[in-house]
C-alpha cells in the first residue's frame, strides 16, 4: 500500500481557490495563540501548527461558508476555532498515547513534557471558546461545544475499547465518529449555519463532514500498516505497538483461528510484544484480506460523503469537495 502522489490535488486546488480566506485564518490563528504571560504556550503551539498539516478541518469551514454564499468574515473565526480544537486534541492524544512523532517531527510532550502538552492543550480549548463566542452566533457555539464534548467522549471510549478483543465494528465506528467525525461534521456544518443556509443544506454539510471524517480515519488506520514513515508523519506500526484495536485488526480478529486469537490477545490485550510480532500481525491481516476489506469500507464512506453534497448549490467549491471525498481514500492504493 502506498500513498498516491496525485491524491493531494483536490486539496491543493481547494486551498488555492480559498487562499485569501485561509491566509486570514492563518493570521488569526497566529494572533490568538500568543500569550503575554506564558511564553511557553506559543512556543509549544507553534511547534505543532508550524509543522504543517493539511488544515483540512478549517478549510471545510471556509469552503462550506463560501459554497452557501457567505460574504462576511466570521467564518474565519470559526475556522480558527476548529483548528484550535483539533490542535488541542492532538496535544492531549500524544500524551495519552505516549507518542514520539507527529507530522514527521518529535511530539511536544517529547520535546517538553506531558504537563506542558496537557496545559497548552487546555489553553487552546479555552481559546477556541473565546473565538466562537466572538461570532455572536448561538447556533455555531452549540454545534462546536457539542462537538468538543463528543470528541472527549470518543477518546474516553477508545481507552476502554482499543485493547479489548470484544470490540466490534459498531464500537469502532462509535469511537471514530466521536474522535474524528465529530469535528469534521461540525467544521462543515458551522460554515452553513454562519451563512444562514437552508436547513437542508446545513444537514447536507453535516452528513458530508461525518462521512468524510470516518473515511479519513479508516484510511489513517490503514496507512499505519502500510504507509511510508515520511508520508504518514509517524512510524509504521505505531498503532500496533500502542495496542490500538483499529478496523483492520478488528476484521482479522473476527476471522481468527485459535492460534491467531491467542496472538492478538498476547500482543493487544496483554501488551506482551516481541521481535517479529509486527511482521506476523501484517501476515495475519493479509491472510484474511483485512486491509482490503477496511479499504472497501472507506470507499463506502467516501461515496456517502460525495452523495451528501447533492442538495448544495452548483459551485466549483462543491465539485472540489466531491473530489475531496475521493482524495481521502486515494491516499492508499
Amino acid at each position: 500500500m502506498a500513498l498516491n502522489n496525485t491524491a493531494a490535488e483536490p486539496l491543493e486546488r481547494l486551498s488555492s481557490l480559498l487562499a485569501r480566506d485561509m491566509a486570514a485564518v492563518d493570521t488569526l490563528i497566529r494572533e490568538r495563540m500568543v500569550s503575554r504571560h506564558a511564553p511557553l504556550i506559543p512556543e509549544v503551539t507553534a511547534h505543532l501548527i508550524g509543522a504543517g498539516g493539511k488544515r483540512l478541518r478549517p478549510l471545510l469551514t471556509v469552503a462550506a461558508a463560501r459554497l452557501c454564499g457567505y460574504e462576511g468574515e466570521k467564518h474565519h473565526l470559526l475556522a480558527a476555532t476548529v483548528e484550535f480544537i483539533h490542535t488541542a486534541t492532538l496535544l492531549h492524544d500524544d500524551v495519552v498515547d505516549e507518542s514520539r512523532q507527529r507530522r514527521g517531527r518529535p511530539t511536544a510532550n517529547l520535546l517538553w513534557d506531558n504537563k506542558s502538552s496537557v496545559l497548552v492543550g487546555d489553553y487552546l480549548f479555552a481559546r477556541s471558546f473565546q473565538l466562537m463566542t466572538d461570532t455572536g452566533n448561538l447556533g455555531v457555539m452549540e454545534i462546536l461545544s457539542n462537538a468538543s464534548a463528543t470528541i472527549s467522549e470518543g477518546e474516553v471510549l477508545q481507552l476502554t475499547a482499543a485493547r479489548n478483543l470484544a470490540t466490534d465494528e459498531a464500537v469502532y465506528l462509535q469511537v471514530v465518529r466521536g474522535k474524528t467525525g465529530a469535528l469534521f461534521s461540525a467544521a462543515a456544518e458551522v460554515g452553513g449555519v454562519i451563512a444562514d443556509a437552508p436547513a437542508e443544506q446545513v444537514r447536507a454539510l453535516y452528513d458530508y463532514g461525518d462521512a468524510l471524517g470516518i473515511a479519513f480515519q479508516i484510511v489513517d488506520d490503514l496507512l499505519d500498516y502500510g504507509g511510508a514513515t515520511d508520508t504518514i508523519g509517524k512510524n509504521v506500526g505505531d498503532d500496533f505497538r500502542e495496542r490500538k484495536l483499529t478496523l483492520p485488526v478488528i476484521k482479522a480478529v473476527a476471522r481468527a483461528d485459535n492460534d491467531e486469537r491467542a496472538f492478538w490477545k498476547r500482543t493487544i490485550e496483554d501488551g506482551d510484544q516481541q521481535d517479529g510480532d509486527l511482521d506476523r500481525a501484517m501476515a495475519i491481516l493479509a491472510r484474511h484480506g483485512a486491509i482490503e476489506a477496511a479499504r472497501t469500507d472507506a470507499l463506502g464512506w467516501s461515496a456517502r460523503a460525495r452523495a451528501a453534497l447533492a442538495p448544495l448549490p452548483d459551485h466549483p467549491v462543491r465539485d472540489l469537495l466531491a473530489e475531496m471525498a475521493d482524495f481521502v481514500v486515494a491516499r492508499v492504493a
